[in-house]
């Protein structure tokens, strides 16, 4: 990890740790739901570093980074954009323009990737989920608009695009050139396993992906498939509401999700009977780059007690945003309402936590200083670890005891919302994927 990089890191926790003991220092005085309250907090911070801090700052920045930091704090996928941002973002919003195949997320103050889609560019390029996108075209993307850095990814058709890029695997910055292409949505795969099982990848919930879905399901069951396999890794794209179509294919009655925010009256989508295309067992498959409409139908396959959920936590992105115009002709974009799990998680801030946790099998190659894969560098052992646990489940031959007390399996970690309800009996949060 290069220096600056670093200090930024090191910079900005140290900002952190000073607003918050500056704000648990006011608070004695300022109750909970005191907006004013806080807001005279944050403004004596302003003050002090205007009138302390060892050199003249730039408020600006200051001033953008405090309204991306409080944004981020509450809503990973929000962006804040000023007039000049909102305006080419209104004319930029083309999304027939050629991509990259990425989708975004903020993390660290940093545009992070939450998926980058079977066959594009970036996956071609070895970006996973988790990496931090440093810069685009040498803009640095610290405290930048997510809504901004999508645009920046844009652009024509063979045109090209430079990242820096962080990967979880090597920390050091590496320049990565992408070649902007048309980004299509990836096929739905479906096909027949040993053992009367039918395996249906589902990739995405976007263009006529759930049609789709349904054709296929239906030629399993012709060719006599006994047991389903929904493997969901990596479907990340999509109306958020298909999710909800997805999981009434496998159940005919029960609640599969609720959406609901501040001012967003409680909408319950309940399972319909003619939607039911499938009552056989059922196994669903999840890993880190699982988000939207397909965590909706997970969580709801799962709650239901319809199927075991073999993998790893999904990524958690499931609301509904809205783009709020501005006094000062900005923009925010801000989750304003979620979609919460029928037992009542909110899935945007615990994901899909598997009922058999695993983590799949690292089976790329090791890269080089400029990011590109070393020739026969790739583990030798490539089964599809997750896959194969999940047949075993679904036909019978293993259970989610056995998987558990041969060590194959763990227990899921504790949501936030666990931690929260049983902090005297924890001593130390389970480790949990990175996001």
């Amino acid at each position: 990890m290069n220096s600056k990089f670093k200090w930024t890191i090191v910079g900005s926790s140290t900002c952190i740790v000073v607003l918050l003991l500056l704000a648990a220092r006011s608070s004695r005085a300022v109750a909970p739901d005191d907006v004013y309250g806080h807001l005279k907090v944050y403004t004596e911070v302003l003050q002090r570093i205007k009138m302390e801090y060892v050199e003249e700052p730039d408020m600006k920045s200051v001033t953008l980074g405090a309204i991306n930091g409080l944004l981020e704090s509450v809503d990973p996928f929000a962006s804040y954009l000023n007039a000049d941002q909102y305006r080419q973002y209104e004319k930029g919003a083309d999304t027939s323009k050629a991509g990259v195949g990425l989708v975004l997320a903020k993390r660290y103050g940093y545009v992070a990737a939450v998926d980058a889609l079977p066959g594009s560019p970036a996956e071609k390029a070895n970006i996973s989920t988790g990496d931090l996108i440093e810069s685009i075209n040498n803009i640095a993307t610290r405290d930048m608009p997510l809504a901004y850095a999508e645009q920046l990814l844009r652009g024509d058709a063979n045109s090209t695009v430079e990242l820096t890029v962080l990967r979880l695997r090597n920390p050091d910055p590496q320049k990565i050139t992408l070649t902007r292409a048309a980004i299509s949505y990836p096929a739905i795969m479906a096909k027949m396993m040993p053992d009367e099982v039918g395996y249906l990848h589902v990739t995405t919930l976007g263009g006529n992906g759930l049609d789709e879905v349904k054709t296929k399901l239906a030629d399993l069951k012709r060719q006599g498939a006994k047991y389903i396999v929904l493997d969901l890794r990596h479907c990340s794209t999509g109306d958020q509401e298909k999710g909800v179509l997805l999981a009434n294919l496998f159940l005919d009655k029960g609640q599969i999700t609720y959406l609901e925010g501040q001012k967003v009256e409680k909408k319950t989508f309940e399972a319909k009977p003619d939607g039911n295309e499938w009552t056989g067992p059922l196994v669903v498959i999840t890993n880190r780059s699982t988000a939207g409409g397909a965590e909706i139908a997970a969580a709801a396959l799962l709650d239901d007690k319809r199927a075991q959920v073999v993998g790893e936590r999904s990524y958690g992105d499931a609301s509904l945003r809205k783009t709020i115009q501005m006094d000062d002709g900005g923009a925010v974009i801000l989750s304003v309402a979620k979609y919460y799990s029928p037992s009542g998680k909110a899935i945007q801030d615990t994901g899909v936590q598997p009922s058999v946790q695993m983590a799949e099998n690292d089976n790329s190659p090791e890269l080089d200083q400029e990011g590109n894969p070393i020739p026969d560098t790739a583990p030798k052992k490539t089964e599809d670890n997750l896959l194969k646990q999940s047949i075993d489940l679904v036909t019978g031959k293993t259970t989610v005891a056995q998987l558990m007390s041969e060590g194959i399996a763990t227990v899921p970690p504790p949501t936030r919302d666990d931690q929260r309800n049983n902090r005297p009996t924890i001593s130390k949060p389970a480790a949990q994927p990175d996001r």
